[in-house]
């Protein structure tokens, strides 16, 4: 199997993101200290990055008592890496966020 084959689809709502350039908060999720260090209105996208979390499997008791068998599925998570109004960036998760309208 290639590289290209094993590559998680971009969801719509990031290739959105990303197509446009900017975004906004999606929700009040992320807390309003640091939200202020973003534009209100538009902030600038520096970047997208998928990233993948492997799940786990447990099949001893004594890790997790009353569960012989526990599966933690693969997650797949899109990071959006913004920058702030003083030129510094962070990453958050995609789904804190929208595209500008």
């Amino acid at each position: 199997m290639s590289e290209q084959q094993t590559l998680a689809e971009m969801p719509a709502d990031v290739a959105a993101i990303k197509d446009c350039g900017f975004a906004i908060w999606a929700s009040d999720d992320v807390a309003a200290e640091m939200r202020d260090h973003f534009d209100g209105e538009r902030i600038p996208v520096k970047g997208v990055r998928h990233v993948r979390v492997w799940g786990i499997q447990v099949d001893d008791e004594r890790a997790l008592p009353g569960l012989e068998r526990t599966q933690i599925p693969d997650e797949d998570l899109w990071e959006i890496s913004l920058e702030a109004s003083d030129g510094s960036s962070f990453a958050f998760d995609s789904k804190l966020l929208k595209p500008v309208d």
